[in-house]
């Protein structure tokens, strides 16, 4: 059963929450004000109440509280588990729109379904220059937590379109998805195990010819692909090619 609230998702299952600072040899933690707030003043939560946390790096443990105190409540961990990132690595290089909320849902959703990294990048018609990374962050860290994962994707921004291409030449496949007609692009498969993935997304109005004939350069090596029959929003794009990726 799913709630629209981003933290509390059933209430059959223990609260779960996002601690950057916890960490595995840790017998005891203080939570932070706002998971303490959100125990004590929105769940009215008691010492003994038991709630799961996680680093967004693998580790999840469940705990016991100790302090219940609105602003640093105290828990004793009682079980923790180092769940291994086994699936694919998928990184999600995207052109932030101009309207932010349509690209935050986007990316609110590829949270969701998994994908490891996303870049919020910049290219030549990019016509966002800034972007807010800590409200971005948080939109994923609730995402994370509405589907009880571990795993929190790594964010970048803004990155630009030239860096995105450098730092990513040993990745297994590379593709770039635009909007030009080319009979020899492909269409993606989900990702295997052990395969690391990177995709970028062009901005409203498409990437530039140079950047195409960039990153399709014998240096780079992205290959085009193709993401169906009609031409699609960038948010959407940014969907599509992580659910064909993922799922």
């Amino acid at each position: 059963m799913l709630t629209n609230n981003p933290i509390i998702l059933s209430v059959q299952q223990r609260p779960y929450f996002y601690e950057a600072d916890l960490n595995a040899q840790c017998s005891s933690f203080t939570l932070s004000e706002t998971t303490s707030k959100h125990c004590v003043q929105v769940l009215r939560m008691q010492i003994g109440d038991e709630i799961q946390l996680t680093d967004g790096h693998g580790l999840l443990t469940t705990a016991s509280i100790t302090l219940a105190h609105k602003k640093h409540s105290q828990v004793r961990i009682l079980d923790r588990t180092q769940q291994q990132a086994t699936h694919s690595q998928v990184t999600i290089a995207i052109a932030p729109t101009k309207n932010m909320g349509r690209i935050e849902w986007a990316l609110e959703k590829l949270t969701e379904i998994g994908v490891s990294e996303i870049i919020l990048m910049k290219t030549e018609r990019t016509e966002r220059t800034v972007v807010k990374l800590e409200r971005v962050e948080q939109i994923l860290i609730s995402a994370m937590l509405q589907s009880r994962q571990v795993y929190l994707p790594r964010l970048k921004g803004l990155v630009a379109f030239e860096t995105v291409l450098a730092d990513y030449q040993g990745f297994s496949h590379k593709w770039i998805a635009h909007c030009l007609d080319q009979d020899s692009k492909k269409s993606l498969s989900p990702a295997q195990k052990k395969e690391s993935h990177i995709i970028l997304i062009g901005p409203e109005g498409d990437f530039s010819s140079r950047e195409i004939d960039l990153a399709m350069a014998p240096e780079n090596q992205f290959e085009p692909v193709t993401l169906g029959n009609t031409r699609l929003r960038t948010e959407t794009a940014g969907l599509v090619a992580g659910v064909l990726l993922k799922i």
